[in-house]
């Protein structure tokens, strides 16, 4: 599948307590929940594979990969109430949030 024309946000998040399954699973329970936004076009929620090569970091704990139409509907989503209250119920959960945003070259 080739998408074109789009915007993708992909967050990764490390947990406070990396060794709490309970902590990864409310985790991913909010981002399944957050899903549900409209102004999502796709996403896919994920965890570290069984890969082992030098240029792989599977230090995080979840990833969050997000596919928006575009930049506005990126930004629409960042002040949609879904997405602020994922972050008051789920960001005492981790430690470090990085996120990657590109477009199509």
């Amino acid at each position: 599948m080739i998408e074109k024309n789009i915007f993708i946000h992909h967050v990764y998040f490390w947990l406070k307590n990396p060794v709490s399954i309970n902590d990864c699973n409310e985790l991913i329970a909010g981002l399944k929940k957050l899903s549900s936004a409209s102004i999502i076009k796709s996403f896919h929620i994920g965890v570290p594979a069984a890969t082992s090569r030098e240029v792989i970091d599977s230090s995080y704990a979840v990833s969050w990969l997000l596919f928006f139409n575009n930049k506005e509907d990126q930004d629409t989503y960042q002040t949609d109430p879904m997405h602020l209250k994922f972050i008051d119920d789920c960001s005492n959960l981790w430690s470090k949030v990085v996120v990657y945003d590109t477009v199509d070259i």
